[in-house]
């Protein structure tokens, strides 16, 4: 591994940072799989954000962004420049009577950014209490649990448009949400880096039970000792009883989207498969791709180091040193054999490089 260091164009003393090179990104997955960047800059603030694009388009190469590595599978090794966005930092901008307006960098941990705000009595995203990622990623697929989502507490967002290098300020109306998605993931993909999201969190620490399995959980919880902090604690236990620790067995989570069907086509699905597992979907059906693949023989699979998990069949794992290559190969047979059950086509919530 070799190392350059590039300083700022304008004024060589002013900064200064490290490109890599050969990287191994193994601790850079949760997969723990083993793929090589070309280069890899970790970057801490705006400035040097920049310079790692620069050093892009002179060398005329791609590049991508990993915050955690928490939804990335590597089949391959990455010929361009891998970016860490490093960003760090947390800041009461403003507050009213009622809410604290709350911003955080990029590069924040999204569960420690949780715990920050329940101990400085913010409120609002305790539901969302233990998904992996940053702060910076979380608004993109619009992450969501337990009957919370972000776009509900997001206020406005700060990113840099990758072809110019300003920052430009979105408002929570222009990130244009819906289920596990933003403009970001669609038609503004691939042309802004989120830096900063300020979050309007409230003062009164009110708890949402609407999701069943979390007030099913709860229901024996006297109403006085039901607070914010108890519903983070009890999210992260139920997490923790599905979903395997990456810091133990090397996964992303859930693999693949619960896909979303016509009601017609569901009605029609459910005379074949009475037992099927599915919830309404603001007039839609979602269907628990878990269930499929169950149903379809995977659930506890295991070739070699790489399987489903025994607990939960979302969720493909690495028992030690699967190939990226392996674990896709893999997801391409769950999907092949859920389509060829119930002629349900499975979309990745991975996303594969």
């Amino acid at each position: 591994m070799t190392e350059t260091v590039i300083s700022h164009p304008h004024n060589p003393g002013l900064l200064h940072m490290k490109i890599l090179e050969n990287v191994d990104l193994r601790n850079f997955n949760t997969f723990h799989v083993s793929a090589h960047a070309r280069y890899f800059a970790a970057v801490s603030d705006i400035a040097q954000l920049r310079q790692a694009l620069d050093f892009c388009r002179q060398q005329n190469l791609s590049f991508m962004l990993i915050g955690q590595g928490s939804n990335l599978l590597f089949k391959k090794d990455y010929p361009g420049l891998v970016i860490e966005l490093n960003i760090r930092g947390i800041t009461r901008v403003q507050e009213n009577d009622t809410h604290y307006l709350l911003r955080a960098n990029a590069g924040e941990n999204w569960h420690d950014f949780v715990l920050y705000c329940l101990d400085h009595a913010c409120f609002g995203l305790e539901n969302l209490s233990l998904i992996p990622g940053t702060v910076g990623a979380a608004p993109v697929q619009n992450i969501g649990a337990y009957g919370v989502e972000i776009s509900e507490c997001l206020h406005e967002l700060e990113a840099l448009e990758i072809a110019s290098g300003s920052l430009r300020t979105f408002s929570n109306a222009e990130c244009g949400f819906s289920y596990r998605g933003s403009v970001f993931k669609q038609v503004l993909k691939d042309q802004y880096i989120i830096c900063s999201v300020t979050f309007r969190l409230s003062k009164t620490p009110r708890v949402n039970l609407s999701y069943h399995s979390l007030k099913q959980a709860l229901k024996n919880v006297p109403e006085a000792e039901l607070t914010p902090q108890r519903v983070s604690a009890c999210v992260c236990e139920i997490r923790r009883s599905k979903l395997p620790d990456p810091g133990i067995i090397g996964n992303a989570g859930s693999f693949f989207w619960n896909p979303v069907l016509e009601a017609g086509h569901f009605a029609e699905l459910q005379k074949r498969f009475p037992d099927i597992v599915a919830y309404p979907d603001h007039g839609k059906v979602k269907v628990a791709a878990a269930w499929l693949i169950e149903q379809a023989g995977w659930k506890g699979y295991r070739e070699g180091d790489v399987g489903v998990h025994r607990e939960h069949a979302l969720v493909l794992v690495n028992h030690g040193q699967a190939s990226g290559a392996q674990l896709y190969e893999l997801s391409l047979r769950i999907q092949a054999s859920v389509q060829a059950m119930f002629g349900i086509e499975l979309q990745p919530e991975v996303r594969i490089i």
